[in-house]
């Protein structure tokens, strides 16, 4: 069997071998995206009507019990958040709050301070009422820059 012994000749810093020679790379455009598209910007007024079914259908029947308001809060938040991930707005991130309290005829006042970007983020607020509870929701929908 022969040896057969192969030279490589020796590159210089800045010299292209045959082997070396590729390709140019690809010219990619940046994926930062700093304004939601129109069409997919948070929309209060179809969100505050589907919180406003979403809470009417939960809660239509429902007598306060203080054992049931953690789940029915529960179940209420998560189903507003389901709801708000397939209506389309692409790249935000939803925060949902539920406060259920008894019905007994005194004024209840509630408030929020948030820190965002007005032409991006936004929010919405709907309140249901029956005979023994009153629910409130706000959804936040914050753009993820």
């Amino acid at each position: 069997m022969a040896e057969v012994e192969t030279q490589i000749p020796p590159t210089t810093p800045g010299s292209k071998s045959d082997d070396a020679i590729s390709e140019p790379a690809p010219q990619v455009e940046n994926t930062y995206i700093i304004r939601p598209k129109y069409q997919n910007k948070f929309r209060p007024a179809a969100v505050k009507d589907m919180m406003t079914n979403c809470m009417s259908e939960i809660l239509a029947d429902k007598v306060y019990e203080i054992e049931d308001v953690p789940q029915w809060t529960k179940t209420i938040t998560d189903e507003i958040k389901k709801k708000l991930v397939t209506m389309g707005f692409d790249r935000y991130r939803f925060i949902v709050q539920c406060v259920i309290g008894e019905q007994r005829g005194q004024g209840v006042k509630m408030g929020c301070r948030c820190f965002w970007d007005s032409d991006s983020d936004n929010y919405t607020q709907s309140f249901f009422m029956n005979d023994s509870l009153f629910c409130v929701v706000a959804a936040f929908g914050v753009f993820y820059y």
